[in-house]
């Protein structure tokens, strides 16, 4: 065989292994449909999924029939080789078995081609799946089916008719939205003098919080990203309507600074010894809530544009969920100590997010508009992130390589934070009650009309 038939060779063999390492490696696995379909059903069944795993499993058994196919054929086209290699040895005239040996390269490259497709197909429809919900979730429907897990600061009682924060914005002269809308459209705020000092005192007090306290190493990342590591977390493909896409690069505004911290070690292999491995960034978020048609939109309730300190973990699978405790205890000590009323709730099978196994989700009270506001979602994702980004560490042990486990939180996000700070500490006047963590950040402790 000539230089350019081998070469060909062993881009086949590296494009067949590559194909493997697609289906081993991402997303739930196929291995793990083709062995309990039956409960990958159930679990997607329960999170109110309703995908076609058979279709599924009928490519993939579409597919593997094929590389069986290939590889008989390239068995033969050995076999062929050798023996030209005998023949030409003897003198002999190979030209029939040289025929013989293209007409197999011929059917092998058709075959190859068609698996490629199939192996792009196939990748695509498991790129739609979502996590696998945790055994410990609570089954459900929806929101009505979440559950209350503690509520350590009850709701305090007003001798007076709260204010909203949108009121007490403009009362203020530190808050407006109509100016935002009018540059940039609705859902953009724009925060003026102690208004803009007080939502900058908000990161840096919890950035100084989870990294002088919990040790977390602070990162400042960009807030532009390619596709590929949107794939990583999961907001694509799926999700591609929320997102906010550069026009002449290919390039996305991040929804969450978890996008950018979880892809750090993006197709890297970590040492277990290195792990736990935490992150905290403050970063602008955006997002086009192409989806929220109709949900309240009222002041800082619902925004395109928002800041945001978020919490990344990686942690082996065996800690995963211890961890993933302390990770929700340390974004409720941000509102311990701004002694906001809140409350914890365990997200039910049909409420989670898209890669999450579990998730708990950290609600305040904000009584001018009296409701419950998510400032957090703390998710364990288990190894889904950690497939689609090829993420992994070695054991100490055995020196095995496994995928992380990946923990996101906000720590926290900063609109509904206001929201809920601005109308718990307003007095009767209108005027903001300044909590003690934040007064050395914003130099008062009252801010008045």
């Amino acid at each position: 065989m000539g230089h350019g038939i081998w070469k060909r060779e062993i881009d086949n063999v590296l494009c067949y292994v590559n194909s493997i390492l697609i289906f081993n490696k991402l997303m739930i696995s196929i291995q793990q449909i083709r062995s309990n379909s039956d409960s990958v059903k159930s679990a997607l069944s329960s999170r109110g999924v309703d995908l076609d795993l058979d279709k599924i499993l009928q490519e993939d058994t579409k597919r593997r029939n094929l590389i069986s196919e290939m590889d008989s054929l390239r068995a033969e086209r050995n076999s062929v080789s050798q023996e030209i290699g005998q023949i030409k040895k003897e003198g002999g005239n190979a030209d029939e078995a040289v025929a013989a040996m293209r007409k197999k390269g011929t059917e092998i490259q058709a075959l190859e081609t068609t698996v490629n497709l199939l192996d792009e197909k196939l990748h695509n429809l498991l790129l739609e799946l979502p996590n696998i919900p945790h055994n410990s979730v609570p089954l459900g429907n929806g929101e009505k089916d979440n559950t209350i897990v503690r509520q350590p600061i009850a709701p305090s009682e007003f001798d007076f008719a709260p204010k909203t924060h949108s009121e007490l914005g403009k009362l203020l002269n530190i808050l407006s939205m109509h100016k935002g809308a009018s540059m940039s459209g609705s859902g953009f705020p724009v925060y003026f003098g102690r208004g803009a000092q007080l939502e900058r005192a908000l990161v840096n007090f919890m950035l100084d919080h989870h990294i002088n306290i919990h040790k977390y190493t602070e990162v400042f990342p960009p807030f532009l990203v390619r596709k590929e590591s949107l794939i990583t977390t999961g907001q694509l493909p799926k999700f591609e309507d929320d997102m906010y896409r550069l026009r002449d690069d290919d390039l996305y505004l991040i929804p969450t600074a978890e996008v950018p911290l979880t892809n750090l070690h993006f197709d890297e292999i970590l040492d277990e010894g290195d792990l736990p491995i935490k992150y905290a960034a403050y970063s602008g978020c955006f997002r086009r809530e192409a989806g929220s048609y109709g949900k309240d939109t009222r002041g800082l309730l619902r925004l395109h544009q928002f800041n945001k300190v978020e919490l990344v973990n990686f942690v082996t699978p065996e800690s995963s969920y211890e961890e993933h405790e302390k990770l929700t205890f340390q974004a409720e000590e941000i509102l311990k100590l701004l002694e906001l009323p809140y409350r914890v709730i365990s997200l039910c099978t049909g409420d989670l997010g898209f890669s999450a196994s579990k998730c708990y989700d950290l609600e305040v009270w904000a009584p001018g508009e009296k409701q419950w506001l998510e400032v957090s979602s703390c998710s364990n994702f288990e190894s889904f992130q950690a497939r689609r980004g090829k993420i992994r560490y070695r054991r100490s042990e055995d020196r095995k390589v496994d995928f992380v486990h990946t923990l996101n939180g906000s720590g926290l996000a900063t609109p509904r934070l206001m929201v809920a700070l601005l109308e718990n500490y307003q007095k009767e006047n209108g005027s903001i009650t300044i909590p003690q963590p934040l007064q050395p950040y914003v130099g008062c402790e009252i801010l008045e009309c």
